[in-house]
């Protein structure tokens, strides 16, 4: 499929330069801004046709090189990272196969290392950019069939006619507030449920696993154009961006600034990257009082270890850490996600199941639990043989050992983060999941076991199949649980004629007046249910008139 800008056959028509981008993601809800980022700036180069082609990793590639060679553009250019990198490099070749004289120009944050063998290997890539491009790719463009020039172009990496290998180092955005915005360009997508806002670039942090652990200085954008850039995205009907600082809150003064912004917008939604150990008072009074569901926060966390962070030169102490997700998981008025990372240095599978416990006691919104993956340009890649660490060679170069967690404890690992996902993180089964979590010591381990043993752990699971697997399990190993996740099973309005509910009454109950309604109202014609257990009945309401079957009343009552 291609993305059509207001022009005919995908095309701009200006003059003799024909540069086609091909935007490539991994699915049709992700949109990258390195598109309109780069074409924002190129306004002015009025020698270019521009046109695009996007499709996702997912489709056939022989089909997509098609597409970019019926258009015959003089260059392709597209960004490669981390998911779509194999898949770039099939269409690719397939299509200067077919067009053996365009010229094939790439960036992203693949190419922050050295680049020397990649080009190599594909001998059909013209050259590479390492770092920021905005400012960069246009001088290329303006030089491409210079070569001499070439020399002159931060950032660039590329193979001469005679075989030599040159590399320009890494190109840093000099005046980064000055930037033309990418919503500016015709290209910028405005048809996904979420924009993307840079608000900052760089970060302060040295985290060694981290593609920003090296970009300095922070640089910033006046809070102003923040505000007037937020105004056009409200105006296109966008209400959810993710704000892309690598950090927040790492400065008070321009935190504070961008919170009295989002108040401007109480009908949006912000997504934001928080450092829980650099909360300040002041930013911890501003959360306290922002609106419900205006912010979306994501707490950086990657282990509750102390070595395992001062091995990964995580800035921040862990005692300012833990007291920082504390508060933010006690404000009634936003979630907050936290993130650890399996396969870090002196990170051990025991460890990973204790911080996904604290984390659960903390009443953290969701936990995710990812695989350390060596990226291109990290100090932790560099470093990767000194701190004994074994990791793919290949996309998406996931670690496979280290002296602290074997390869099979990372696939176990692997699993424990499909089992939160499926269950912790999905609010119908959170509450009961957190539960046997906290109070069960045994439950995350047994529970693993268990959907591996019956060979559903890599599997795709609807919310009512992993309603089933959860009652079965605690039926024959936690019984204590199983009313529990039946009321959770009538709440998330699954069948009442399936097991989870087989103690259920629903023929001729009414309910009783001396029951306590814990939510809900009672109305004429709703149709009542019965849970009953030694010690409680469980009353639940529905709506006739609407059908609803999510409960819309709640009350118990106790057997004495």
């Amino acid at each position: 499929m291609s993305f059509r800008p207001k022009a005919k056959n995908d095309i701009i028509f200006l003059s003799d330069m024909h540069l086609l981008w091909l935007d490539l993601n991994s699915s049709y809800a992700h949109s990258s801004l390195a598109l309109p980022a780069i074409h924002a700036q190129m306004n002015n180069m009025q020698t270019i046709q521009w046109s695009v082609v996007s499709a996702t990793i997912n489709e056939n590639p022989g089909n997509i090189a098609a597409k970019i060679a019926n258009l015959t553009p003089d260059f392709i250019a597209a960004s490669c990272w981390l998911f779509n990198h194999e898949m770039l490099m099939h269409v690719l070749s397939r299509a200067k196969a077919l067009l053996p004289s365009s010229k094939i120009v790439l960036g992203g944050p693949e190419f922050l290392g050295n680049n020397e063998h990649f080009l190599r290997c594909n001998p059909f890539i013209t050259c590479v950019f390492r770092g920021e491009g905005e400012e960069v790719f246009p001088q290329w463009i303006a030089c491409h069939n210079q070569t001499k020039e070439w020399t002159n172009i931060a950032g660039l990496c590329y193979i001469d006619k005679q075989n030599i290998y040159h590399d320009n180092g890494i190109a840093r955005v000099v005046s980064f507030e000055t930037l033309a915005n990418p919503e500016q360009s015709i290209f910028f997508n405005w048809s996904k449920p979420f924009v993307q806002l840079e608000t900052t670039r760089g970060c302060f942090n040295t985290c060694a696993f981290c593609v920003s652990g090296g970009e300095k200085p922070v640089r910033t954008i006046p809070i102003d154009s923040i505000r007037k850039r937020i105004q056009i995205i409200h105006a296109h009907g966008i209400r959810n961006i993710r704000v892309l600082d690598r950090t927040f809150n790492y400065n008070s003064k321009h935190a504070k600034s961008l919170l009295n912004i989002f108040r401007e917008f109480p009908d949006m939604h912000f997504h934001l990257e928080i450092h829980p150990a650099l909360l300040s008072d002041e930013i911890k009074k501003e959360l306290i009082t922002m609106p419900k569901g205006l912010l979306h926060l994501e707490a950086g966390i990657q282990s509750l270890h102390e070595q395992v962070l001062t091995l990964s030169r995580r800035m921040g102490s862990l005692k300012a850490s833990l007291d920082g997700l504390k508060f933010l998981c006690s404000l009634p008025n936003m979630e907050t996600h936290a993130d650890l990372i399996a396969g870090l240095p002196s990170y051990r599978l025991e460890d990973i199941f204790s911080d996904v416990r604290t984390l659960a006691e903390y009443g953290v919104g969701e936990i995710q639990l990812e695989s350390l993956k060596l990226l291109p340009g990290t100090e932790m890649r560099r470093r990767a043989k000194e701190l004994n660490i074994c990791y793919s060679p290949l996309p998406p170069y996931e670690v496979l050992k280290t002296e602290d967690i074997s390869a099979d404890e990372l696939i176990t690992a692997g699993r424990l983060s499909r089992l939160l996902d499926g269950f912790y993180n999905t609010s119908a089964w959170q509450k009961i999941t957190r539960e046997l979590i906290i109070q069960e010591n045994e439950f995350l381990s047994r529970f693993l076991s268990y959907l591996t043993a019956i060979n559903v752990i890599d599997q795709p699971l609807s919310l009512e199949r992993r309603g089933i697997i959860l009652y079965e399990f605690c039926k024959t190993n936690y019984p204590a649980y199983e009313t529990k996740v039946t009321i959770a099973w009538i709440e998330a309005g699954m069948s009442l004629k399936k097991k989870p509910a087989e103690r259920v009454r629903t023929k001729h109950v009414t309910l009783p007046h001396t029951a306590e309604i814990i939510y809900g109202h009672s109305a004429e014609n709703m149709r009542f249910c019965l849970l009953a257990d030694k010690e409680t009945q469980h009353w639940f309401g529905f709506d006739s008139e609407s059908q609803q079957t999510k409960p819309a009343l709640y009350g118990i009552t106790h057997s004495f």
